[in-house]
C-alpha cells in the first residue's frame, strides 16, 4: 500500500514548531535561572523594639511571613532598636532609605505631624483597636495616612497592623485613686497622650520602650506606661514596681506599622508588593492571637510570681481622661486642617460602627461570671 504523502510544508512546519517548542523550553528554565543568578533582594530593617521584647519577636514574625511567602526571594532582616538608629529616628531612616524598612507605632513619629497620633493614641471614639483598623482600610483612613505622610514629605510606603488591646494606665508606687494622685508625677508616655497627661497634672517625659525600667530605677521618673504584660514584664517593669493600673482611654485603640522606603518598594515586581500587603494581614491576624495566648500567661505570673498588684483605673479618672482628650484634639484641629479632617472621619465611622457592636455584641462579663465567679459552673463541669 502506498504510504500517503505529508501535506505540503508540512515538515517545514514541524521543524519550525519543533524549534519554537525548544526555544520556549529554553527559555523558561533561563529565566528562573537569571533571577537566581541575581539573588534575592535583600532588605534591612530596624524594629522600634529592644530584642527581647515580645514586639520585636511580632517584627521578626512579619518578615518571616514575607521571606517564606516569596520563597527567599525577597529576604528581610530585622535589627532591634539602636542597632542603626535611636528608635524615635525610624522613620527618618526608612524615608531617606539608612533602612529598607521598620516595625514600629504611628504615634512615634508624633514630632513630625501630630495628626500621626490619631492612629492609636487615644480613646478612639469607643472603637477598640481592630474597629479602628476596619477604619484605616475600608473608612478613608489608608488615603488619608498617605496624604499625611505626603504632607511632611516622608517617602514611605505604610501599613498600619496588629491591633492592640486596651493599655494599662501605667505603673506607679502606690495605687492610684482619684485624679489629683496624678498631679506633679514625673510620668512617661508619648504622642497626644503626653497632652492628655498633662491635662491631668502629671510632668510628662517621652521614652523609648527600652530605656523605661532605667529610668524608674533611678528616680527619673515616678511611674510610667508601656504597652501589655509580656513586654512589660521581660523590661522588667516588675522590679521597680509591684503596683500596676489596669485600664485606660489614653491609648486604647493602638495598632502597630510597618513601613517601606517608597523608593525600594515601588521597584518590586507587583506579585512581590501584592505578597507584601497579604502578609500585613496574615500577620495582624497572628499577632492579635499570639497576643491572647501571651499576654493572658504573663499576667498570671506576675500575679502568681511576681508580686504584683493590680487595680483597675478608678471610673474618675477615665471620665477625666475623655474630658482633657476632647480638650487637646479641639485645640489641635483648629491648629491643623488635616488634623481635622482625619478626626471627622474616625468620628463618623466610629458612630455607627460602634453603634453596631453596641447593639449586637453579648456581655461576656456575664458569661465570665457564670463560669468563672465563686461559684462558677466550670468548677461543676
Amino acid at each position: 500500500m502506498a504510504q500517503a504523502k505529508a501535506p505540503s510544508g508540512s515538515k517545514s512546519s514541524r521543524r519550525k514548531f519543533l524549534s519554537g517548542a525548544a526555544l520556549a523550553a529554553a527559555a523558561s528554565v533561563a529565566t528562573p535561572s537569571i533571577v537566581k543568578a541575581q539573588g534575592p533582594i535583600n532588605m534591612r530593617w530596624q524594629s522600634t523594639w529592644p530584642s527581647k521584647d515580645i514586639f520585636h519577636e511580632f517584627a521578626l514574625d512579619y518578615a518571616k511571613k514575607v521571606n517564606d511567602m516569596t520563597g527567599g526571594d525577597l529576604k528581610i532582616e530585622v535589627l532591634p532598636a539602636g542597632a542603626v538608629v535611636p528608635a524615635f529616628g525610624l522613620l527618618d531612616a526608612v524615608s531617606e532609605g539608612t533602612l529598607d524598612g521598620g516595625h514600629g507605632v504611628l504615634v512615634y513619629h508624633y514630632g513630625k505631624q501630630t495628626a500621626l497620633a490619631l492612629w492609636g493614641s487615644g480613646p478612639g471614639f469607643a472603637m477598640d483597636a481592630n474597629m479602628l483598623l476596619a477604619w484605616h482600610k475600608y473608612g478613608g483612613g489608608k488615603e488619608l495616612l498617605a496624604k499625611l505622610y505626603a504632607s511632611i514629605g516622608a517617602n514611605v510606603v505604610s501599613f498600619p497592623y496588629g491591633p492592640m488591646p486596651s493599655q494599662p494606665l501605667g505603673w506607679f508606687k502606690k495605687p492610684i485613686t482619684k485624679v489629683d494622685d496624678l498631679k506633679g508625677l514625673k510620668f512617661r508616655t508619648v504622642g497626644i497622650s503626653i497632652d492628655v497627661f498633662t491635662g491631668l497634672g502629671a510632668a510628662v517625659t517621652a521614652l523609648p520602650g527600652g530605656e523605661i525600667v532605667a529610668a524608674m530605677d533611678r528616680g527619673l521618673i515616678d511611674a510610667a506606661e508601656f504597652n501589655n504584660a509580656s513586654s512589660d514584664r521581660v523590661l522588667g517593669f516588675p522590679d521597680v514596681s509591684k503596683t500596676c493600673m489596669l485600664q485606660s482611654y489614653h491609648q486604647n485603640a493602638e495598632q502597630f506599622e510597618i513601613l517601606f522606603n517608597k523608593a525600594k518598594f515601588d521597584t518590586l515586581p507587583d506579585q512581590m508588593k501584592a505578597i507584601i500587603a497579604n502578609a500585613v494581614e496574615a500577620a495582624s491576624q497572628d499577632m492579635a492571637w499570639k497576643a491572647i495566648d501571651r499576654y493572658s500567661k504573663d499576667y498570671g505570673e506576675m500575679r502568681s510570681k511576681d508580686g504584683v498588684k493590680f487595680y483597675k483605673t478608678p471610673d474618675e479618672i477615665l471620665k477625666k481622661q475623655l474630658e482633657v482628650y476632647d480638650e487637646v484634639v479641639k485645640k489641635k484641629a483648629a491648629e491643623n486642617p488635616l488634623f481635622k479632617e482625619i478626626l471627622e472621619s474616625q468620628i463618623a465611622f466610629a458612630q455607627r460602627a460602634t453603634q453596631w457592636e453596641h447593639d449586637t455584641t453579648t456581655n461576656r462579663r456575664m458569661a465570665f461570671d457564670h463560669y468563672f465567679g465563686a461559684e462558677g459552673a466550670a468548677k461543676k463541669i
